[in-house]
């Protein structure tokens, strides 16, 4: 699989509202043999997997408690203690679809995914076994059931303050099949389909999309934006001919600098892509960052064409936290899951590492006296 690319887009002038900065890309020809839609479902989504777990997208503020007299689950609207024998009486209830995997051929020529949901799995996925021997730092539970459960936190779109609005206002430009949504400055996500009636279908969809802690956080500091002016020296114009020369040399000056400067962390060169499945010459697949720190990592997922060019693209950017979280899973996996061994390639002996595992929400995957012998020996230096 050659590596991911925006090649086959055109960057588009951007547009500023608040503090979002939306970036269109452009397509000369739509890419053929493929197009996108929408289906709405509006109950919440258990998602088999196909292992014998299960992914859920969304649970309500309820338990899934009973299943329906019919042919689905159901979530229960609050809880009730009842006699043993009371039937008929509980709370109502709403249901729940049950879901065959994440992607998933429909007919011959039909494939359902859930947006951005196979980009999650994967990272949720990461290295989910936990240790592969049991060695002695190792709670039972982390050698019998690894990192279950695993979750992470993510906004809707429409709590990251302003990016409805600026959806709202946005022009949409022929031939425009993708956007490039910035808050701060800070590249939140990707979005690309293969045609511009695609992408008008779909364009209001974004703010139903998932966007990371840090994003949310950009959203509600609200720091001015850069309008990005550019100045044209009157000395060079003399025509309208000179003037649209301007234009056009300022305008490749910005698409140049937005594909090298503020998009240029959407791909890592050092991560990982997966094929998940194919249809009639394109492949669905999802990419991992290097989990390198103190730089952007996204995860996300792509339909590509036979000739690796992007059809499709939805990307997600992690926070600090899951990136942190990330490196670590992936440099203990990397050492056999060994704190010993890994620790001085993160820069610390086993206590310290012990001590980020806690921190970063992994404590339970260590022993409890290891642990604790590990923290004694923090408040020993401490003092010392």
């Amino acid at each position: 699989m050659p590596p991911l690319s925006l090649a086959g887009l055109s960057t588009g002038p951007a547009q500023a509202w608040g503090s979002v900065r939306l970036v269109p890309l452009l397509r000369d020809e739509p890419v053929p043999h493929l197009r996108l839609h929408r289906r709405v479902y509006r109950d919440p989504s258990i998602v088999e997997v196909g292992d014998g777990t299960v992914y859920t997208s969304f649970i309500p503020h309820a338990f899934v408690a009973t299943w329906q007299d019919g042919d689905g689950p159901a979530a229960s609207y609050g809880t009730r203690l009842l006699e043993k024998d009371d039937a008929g009486t509980g709370p109502a209830r709403m249901p729940i679809r049950v879901r065959r995997r994440m992607a998933r051929r429909v007919a011959k020529d039909r494939l359902r995914f859930l947006p951005l949901h196979l980009a999650v799995e994967g990272y949720l996925a990461l290295h989910f076994g936990g240790p592969e021997i049991a060695w002695e730092e190792w709670s039972r539970r982390a050698v019998d059931r690894g990192l279950s459960p695993r979750c992470e936190e993510a906004y809707l779109g429409l709590h990251v303050q302003g990016l409805e609005d600026a959806l709202g206002v946005f022009e949409i430009h022929p031939g425009q099949c993708g956007v490039m949504i910035y808050v701060a400055d800070a590249l939140a996500g990707a979005f690309v389909v293969p045609h511009p009636d695609d992408y008008r279908a779909l364009h209001a969809t974004l703010v139903e999309d998932l966007y990371g802690a840090q994003i949310y956080q950009y959203g509600l500091l609200r720091p001015p934006l850069d309008g990005m002016l550019v100045r044209i020296d009157d000395t060079r114009v003399r025509t309208p001919r000179d003037l649209r020369a301007e234009a056009a040399r300022f305008q490749a000056e910005w698409a140049r600098f937005h594909d090298e400067v503020m998009a240029g962390g959407l791909f890592d060169p050092d991560g990982t892509y997966q094929e998940v499945q194919y249809l009639n010459g394109f492949t669905l697949g999802r990419f991992l960052p290097s989990f390198a720190l103190r730089r952007e990592n996204h995860i996300g997922e792509a339909i590509t064409d036979g000739d690796g060019r992007i059809a499709y693209l939805k990307s997600f950017r992690l926070s600090d936290g899951q990136v942190h979280r990330g490196h670590l899973l992936t440099r203990l996996a990397a050492h056999g899951w060994r704190l010993a061994d890994a620790a001085p390639a993160l820069g610390t002996d086993a206590a310290g590492l012990a001590l980020r595992l806690e921190r970063s929400g992994f404590g339970y995957l260590l022993r409890q006296d290891v642990l604790d012998h590990y923290r004694a020996q923090a408040r020993a230096r401490a003092r010392g």
